[in-house]
């Protein structure tokens, strides 16, 4: 009788646990579960483990959109993650090149907006910012492409063909007369995702860091072209014919060159391993544990959890039977069997719905902000201010300068992500909603700053401290984004984050095309419309993220 009752508690709590979040009923299967689990204990110690876990696990799905099934084994490896895979070299690794791949995206991005002013001298368009047009036309199939492509065939294929990609087309982009299919070569920025599900608990706020990669693209992309179009450019010609405008040219051949040096780095110096928690995702166990071993093994670790404990959880039997699939069985049964199945478990509870909606808005948000600014910024350098000489040289310098404080805004943002309110009657700093909602507003009240700026100083000193906030507020918005989604249908969920950012950046050149002139030129308050807009979005999308329900600092990804 003592078994019995000591037993009831225990299960009663396990229940609790599981059952907190739940509707009513579930609470009352809950309860219901745990009277049954008391009465089998006085009768069969292993028969009560395998009924208690196969009944509260298949009985519901879980409100976060994830397969009962599929969550039990992904707490599983988070806690085996934690307890004896640990952070160790395999995790370095992994965020070096994960942080390459983030590197890349934004070299990209800013290499566009750095060479138009020479487009415009040499190809003569009628409208310049028709190359940021095609470009977020590409950044959209991209996105949704490769997003998709990670939760069907695996991560690991789709991390490693985007750089490829961008490194050929971006070398052959240099040769070429139009950059009409430039867009297409810009790689998606999912490039956390896999980071995420290998990295235990604990060292999750380097998701955050992660973003400091995407500052130092920036700065590497502003560094190379700096000298080479400084020095192979027309400095005041209205047109500058090819012979005399190589810099922009060689600009696109080192920086091709260096993704591609990325990409080499991916294979030769690096053994990527597939997601396991995609692997259990896709009925794939043996193969999770596999890579579970490899990671542990690199970490000089030992890892002690079974197939059968694995297995244990939805009550199959181990196989002897590999289970391995080749790449083209693999893209085969993908392509197969798509359906929109990714998609509804992201709204499958209506706290979820609202909170996958208003990650989604945020993210649409900012894409039309951030290029509204960056995507034109060398523009607002030169002619902010009257008296500015506006040569190549001093623009890139500024430009240099802004990469560079960017970098602070990722350690800062690590600083404070991961702070939890030990109170939550009381307000205090910290968590992944609070900061980047401060960091975005800080950004938008820089903006709004930069308007009226009217010397040198103030101009370069209002755009370092938005470069400072901003990348604060991608290095917390990047970490929470995947978090927020369960690996099942991570992928898919940063897509949906990804396609509706690029489709509203889309209309930062329309808004730069009816504010401007073909040649560049505007009056001042008409310059600045562009900003303001930039600056408003950034405001309200501050103000949504507060709204967010969902928080996850402190908490393992599933």
């Amino acid at each position: 009788m003592i078994s019995f009752f000591s037993r009831t508690r225990e299960a009663t709590s396990l229940a609790v646990q599981w059952s907190s979040p739940k509707p009513i009923r579930w609470r009352i299967v809950c309860a219901w579960l745990s009277f049954y689990n008391a009465l089998l204990a006085a009768w069969n110690d292993e028969y009560r483990i395998a009924a208690l876990i196969k009944l509260m696990y298949h009985l519901a799905a879980r409100e976060d959109g994830v397969s009962a099934v599929y969550e039990a084994k992904s707490r599983l490896v988070n806690e085996y993650l934690q307890t004896e895979i640990g952070f160790g070299r395999y995790q370095i690794q992994l965020f070096l090149l994960t942080g390459l791949g983030w590197a890349a995206d934004n070299i990209w991005l800013q290499g566009v907006a750095i060479i138009l002013p020479q487009i415009q001298k040499e190809l003569n368009p009628s409208r310049v910012e028709f190359t940021t047009l095609s470009l977020y036309v590409g950044l959209i199939l991209g996105a949704t492409t490769w997003g998709v492509l990670a939760d069907l065939v695996g991560r690991k294929l789709s991390f490693n063909i985007t750089l490829f990609i961008a490194g050929v087309f971006g070398v052959a982009a240099g040769g070429s007369n139009n950059f009409t299919t430039l867009g297409a070569l810009v790689a998606c920025l999912g490039f956390g995702a896999l980071f995420l599900e290998h990295v235990p608990r604990s060292h999750q706020w380097l998701l955050t860091l992660l973003s400091g990669w995407w500052a130092l693209g920036q700065l590497l992309a502003s560094l190379v072209a700096w000298p080479l179009i400084g020095n192979f450019s027309c400095e005041d010609a209205s047109f500058c014919p090819k012979d005399s405008n190589m810099g922009w040219r060689y600009t696109f051949y080192t920086l091709g060159g260096v993704t591609l040096v990325m990409w080499i780095m991916r294979y030769v110096v690096f053994d990527l391993q597939e997601s396991s928690k995609y692997l259990i995702a896709r009925g794939r166990d043996e193969e999770a544990l596999e890579v579970l071993q490899r990671i542990a093994a690199k970490n000089g670790k030992t890892l002690t959890l079974t197939l059968s404990q694995l297995q244990s959880v939805s009550g199959t039997v181990p196989t002897s039977q590999s289970s391995k699939l080749s790449t083209a069985q693999i893209l085969v049964k993908a392509v197969s069997s798509f359906s929109f199945s990714h998609v509804t478990p992201l709204f499958s509870t209506r706290r979820l719905a609202i909170n996958t909606t208003l990650t989604i808005l945020i993210w649409g948000l900012i894409g039309l902000a951030y290029p509204l600014f960056n995507g034109f910024i060398t523009l607002y350098l030169t002619t902010q201010v009257k008296d500015s000489d506006g040569s190549v040289s001093t623009t890139y310098r500024n430009y240099s300068i802004i990469s560079v404080l960017g970098v602070p805004g990722s350690v800062i943002a690590c600083l404070v992500v991961d702070w939890t309110r030990k109170n939550p009657g009381k307000f205090s700093l910290g968590g992944r909603k609070l900061t980047m909602a401060i960091s975005t507003a800080l950004t938008g009240i820089f903006l709004y700053l930069f308007t009226t700026s009217t010397t040198n100083a103030a101009v370069l000193g209002y755009s370092c401290a938005s470069g400072l906030t901003q990348n604060a507020m991608y290095g917390v918005l990047y970490a929470y984004t995947p978090e927020v989604f369960p690996a099942p249908h991570r992928g898919t969920g940063d897509a949906l984050c990804s396609a509706f950012n690029r489709i509203t950046g889309i209309l930062a050149p329309a808004i730069k095309i009816v504010t401007t002139n073909a040649d560049g030129s505007a009056s001042s308050g008409t310059a600045n419309g562009p900003i303001f807009v930039s600056a408003t979005l950034f405001i309200v999308a501050s103000v949504l993220m507060l709204l967010l329900p969902i928080e996850t600092a402190g908490k393992a990804a599933l």
